[in-house]
């Protein structure tokens, strides 16, 4: 999973790479990937792809170690999970993975990506829309992007039989939407919802390929979208 675009202290990037670790050793590629229509096979081939909010980079690693053939850019605005990232691929000898602190909404164009990921790192951002538009500029034409995020509506009415809801909407109000609101953002939250994800997709230009969930994990869901081809 993704850390927040602004400053995470070591603690922060600690406790993020501990909720995210186990899941992502699991089933990212066994389970996350091989949902996603022919992302897998594209990556085996040979792709250039980046995590935007990548955090301590622990699933861009899985990946650049699982298909040789791509490269791989982790980008994220955290100097501490930027750190654990390089620290974790130069001790697994990845040569096809990067990782570079930065404000994804200046994500560079050009070379664009074949494929752009985003585990549980959009709901965070100051600006999704601006990061969208930029994740949307930096792919290629019919290049693909994968949103990892919280499984759930975006109406409060639709999450009350949600066992999960209470905890979600406590993370929500006590650190993901104060964080963004502090820096005069939008706010989304951890129950921004699948309605309103959707919407902004759209709305950046993406087309909406699949939203299926995570095998063994009741908590997330994954959007596949794609810069559509002759855009």
């Amino acid at each position: 999973m993704g850390t927040p675009s602004f400053g995470v202290t070591a603690a922060g990037a600690e406790v993020m790479d501990k909720l995210s670790r186990g899941l992502m050793d699991g089933q990212l590629l066994t389970g996350i990937l091989p949902g996603a229509g022919d992302l897998a096979g594209r990556l085996a081939a040979g792709a250039r792809a980046a995590d935007v909010g990548c955090g301590t980079g622990h699933a861009l690693n899985l990946m650049a170690r699982a298909f040789p053939a791509s490269e791989f850019r982790g980008y994220d605005f955290s100097a501490e999970g930027i750190a654990r990232a390089r620290a974790e691929a130069a001790e697994w000898g990845l040569g096809n993975v990067e990782f570079e602190i930065l404000d994804v909404v200046e994500l560079a164009a050009d070379p664009p990506f074949g494929v752009v990921f985003a585990f549980d790192a959009i709901h965070d951002q100051v600006d999704p829309v601006g990061v969208l538009a930029a994740i949307h500029r930096a792919l290629e034409p019919g290049g693909l992007f994968l949103i990892m995020d919280t499984k759930a509506s975006s109406s409060l009415e639709n999450n009350l039989e949600n066992p999960l809801a209470p905890m979600l909407y406590a993370v929500s109000t006590l650190h993901c939407m104060t964080v963004s609101l502090a820096h005069g953002g939008a706010g989304l939250g951890t129950m921004w919802g699948e309605e309103r994800a959707r919407q902004i997709l759209a709305d950046a230009g993406f087309d909406l390929l699949d939203v299926y969930d995570v095998p063994d994990d009741p908590m997330d869901s994954v959007y596949l979208s794609q810069r559509p081809p002759t855009a």
